[in-house]
């Protein structure tokens, strides 16, 4: 994990030195040093003209060194920049016209004149630092009882039936190690580093989601995604959202849940429109296991629309549209209204893949719908027996 406090502010030095720029061309060149008196190889090195604004940018080699030529003389920002170690500093310099420049400059030295300079400042990042040490470990050991998890996850799926609860025991153990590790080091996080503060509680929502607390995880997912919008967040918002629909029993509040959930699969796919039909699919799956049916068709049928060569969608679409055929008795005859999106879809079912797992299960249903469009013979009065498959 990359470092989550910048040293930007311990390395702040600015030299200010006037010039006048000439019609001449010089350049420049120097060695960096990092913050251990080593010589600093691939490091960002830009120049920009405070007087013209013409930048140039470039990277030390491996001794540290850079160069650049074709500089008019004058004053110049030199900003040295390096993301993955949190390093910005920045400085002014003179360049002389006609002339080669020298500036090298030793962090390390800086970095020594800063502390002296500024003591307080300088227990506030040995501070900081202490801070996210601690944070790190934490975030480390929630991390790691995800990990564990998920490898307890597949055990379960194979597990012979008697192994299963403690498996299972297990699980909620590392389920809520990693809740408890994870919120803790969720407050430790720097005030100003949102992505990494959305990271954590994107981790934390995970791993509530997980142990069923799904109020909880959406309320973490949504915090991560307000900081720092990523498809993968929204897509586990959306699903996370779907489960607290499916607790609900009130018509209209799932109606709504289910809206909330729609439109984090929009914002998801926004992001990146590979997730859309994903997204979708999930809410029909928790839908349909829930056993709603006709709420399940819309979700479907986007998820269908997102990507049609997902067989497994179009036979939940196909499901989901024989969950709502309606009965008539007509005489002696037992009649069935059914959806023409249902045959449509196992139809698709198979042609998106005829020799994967659900063509059989596909065929096998339309098989049915063709048996049912001819009616069942009743007496009056009587329901049908349903056929066995």
């Amino acid at each position: 994990m990359r470092r989550l406090f910048s040293i930007g502010a311990v390395l702040a030095f600015i030299l200010l030195v006037a010039g006048t720029a000439s019609a001449q061309l010089g350049q420049v060149k120097g060695q960096i040093l990092d913050l251990q008196g080593k010589p600093y190889a691939n490091l960002s090195v830009t120049i920009k003209n405070t007087g013209t604004g013409q930048t140039l940018s470039t990277k030390t080699d491996k001794n540290g060194n850079y160069q650049m030529i074709g500089l008019p003389g004058g004053a110049y920002t030199i900003t040295l920049s390096d993301p993955q170690k949190g390093l910005t500093f920045a400085e002014q310099f003179q360049v002389s016209a006609g002339e080669q420049t020298d500036h090298s400059i030793n962090l390390q030295q800086v970095q020594a004149q800063q502390q002296t300079a500024h003591p307080e400042e300088q227990k506030k990042n040995e501070a900081a630092a202490n801070q996210f040490k601690e944070m790190k470990s934490h975030v480390d050991a929630g991390v790691a009882a995800l990990s564990d998890a998920d490898t307890l996850r597949k055990q379960l799926a194979t597990a012979p039936a008697d192994q299963k609860s403690a498996i299972q025991d297990k699980l909620n153990t590392d389920y809520q190690t990693a809740i408890t590790e994870l919120s803790t080091a969720e407050k430790m996080v720097g005030e100003k580093d949102t992505k990494n503060h959305a990271v954590v509680l994107a981790n934390l929502a995970q791993a509530q989601s997980y142990a069923g607390k799904y109020d909880d995880a959406a309320a973490n997912f949504q915090k991560s995604a307000d900081l720092n919008p990523q498809a993968g967040v929204y897509l586990n918002l959306s699903l996370a959202q779907a489960h607290q629909a499916t607790a609900l029993t009130d018509p209209a509040a799932v109606s709504a849940k289910i809206a909330d959930a729609g439109a984090s699969c929009d914002k998801a796919g926004t992001i990146d429109p590979t997730t859309t039909a994903k997204c979708w699919k999930n809410i029909g799956i928790l839908l349909s296991n829930k056993g709603d049916l006709k709420e399940a068709i819309a979700p479907l049928q986007k998820s269908t629309n997102a990507d049609a060569k997902d067989a497994q969608a179009w036979y939940l679409l196909g499901g989901a549209y024989m969950g709502t055929i309606e009965t008539k008795q007509e005489g002696d005859k037992m009649t069935y209204n059914i959806p023409p999106g249902a045959s449509d879809s196992y139809q698709k079912c198979i042609d998106a893949d005829p020799n994967g797992p659900y063509a059989a299960q596909c065929k096998m249903m339309l098989d049915s719908i063709a048996q049912m469009n001819g009616g069942q013979a009743t007496t009056v009065g009587e329901v049908p027996k349903k056929k066995k498959k």
